[in-house]
């Protein structure tokens, strides 16, 4: 068995429950990239993957990630034809995809599921969609993200395991395409599989909503906007609005861009929001 899940903290929340039911144990494949920003057009080509890794080395260079910007430890491609590789050698292999409710993971879904349509019948899809699951006080509550499951209950979300369908594996890369034609940058999840797109700019407002006249620190910026906001995005990716609205003058920096630490920024004394 191969598990399939789209963010990093997915993993160590999924071999913990091997523990539990050995049934569930194999190997765990991680997406990495987050195809809920971004440009996403052909991206099954030569020229459309090396046109989403430029933009990435673009959001990335002279910011708090810089370092990350082109070592190489996200290729997701690389990771789909390894996978590939291994279901084509072992006609008994099944691979199954974990999702929950957010645009990352659902984002993800959209990308990589097409890549597996020769394999119909052995890839599952588990999809946690406005299901109910007990917390570690033993609350119901409705996870948004697969970490924040408690290792017992992957055993009962194990369940809900579904063959994804001929009729999904024809129809779902069409939606995917038609978001990719429309050139947008910013995905959201709108219910169920469903996902709207946005300006580049979209998180834009209310993250200057959170920006007076005085300096903040952009780390303690974050903190006050993830801590009050539901729908966001990742640290990169806001750094680099930053970037953009200190290029158009929206906003004043001072200090190290490339330590959120050491890097402050305010509005301009005539700026008002």
């Amino acid at each position: 068995m191969i598990h399939i899940v789209f963010q990093h903290n997915d993993v160590e929340a999924l071999q913990k429950s091997f523990a539990i039911d050995a049934s569930m144990e194999g190997e765990i494949v991680e997406i990495k990239d987050d195809y809920a920003v971004g440009p996403i057009n052909d991206l099954y080509s030569a020229e459309g993957i090396a046109n989403r890794l430029q933009w990435w080395k673009d959001i990335l260079s002279e910011g708090h990630y810089h370092e990350i910007a082109d070592d190489g430890h996200v290729d997701d491609n690389k990771a789909v034809s390894e996978l590939k590789t291994k279901l084509t050698e072992n006609p008994d292999e099944v691979a199954w995809i974990w999702a929950a409710q957010n645009k990352h993971d659902v984002s993800g879904y959209y990308w990589l599921m097409s890549q597996l349509k020769d394999y119909q019948g052995r890839i599952f899809i588990l999809y946690l969609n406005n299901l109910p699951f007990i917390n570690e006080k033993g609350n119901i509550f409705y996870p948004t993200s697969l970490f924040q499951i408690q290792p017992r209950e992957f055993i009962k979300a194990k369940k809900l395991a579904r063959p994804i369908t001929l009729s999904e594996f024809e129809i779902d890369p069409d939606e995917w395409s038609k978001l990719a034609a429309d050139d947008k940058g910013v995905r959201l999840l709108e219910g169920g599989k469903k996902l709207v797109q946005k300006a580049y700019s979209h998180y834009d407002a209310e993250l200057l909503s959170y920006i007076t006249k005085d300096w903040i620190k952009v780390s303690k910026l974050f903190q006050q906007y993830y801590g009050k906001v539901k729908e966001t995005t990742g640290d990169a990716y806001l750094l680099w609005r930053l970037k953009q609205m200190i290029e158009d003058g929206k906003l004043q920096m001072q200090g190290n861009m490339q330590n959120m630490k050491e890097f402050e920024v305010r509005l301009p004394e005539e700026q008002t929001i």
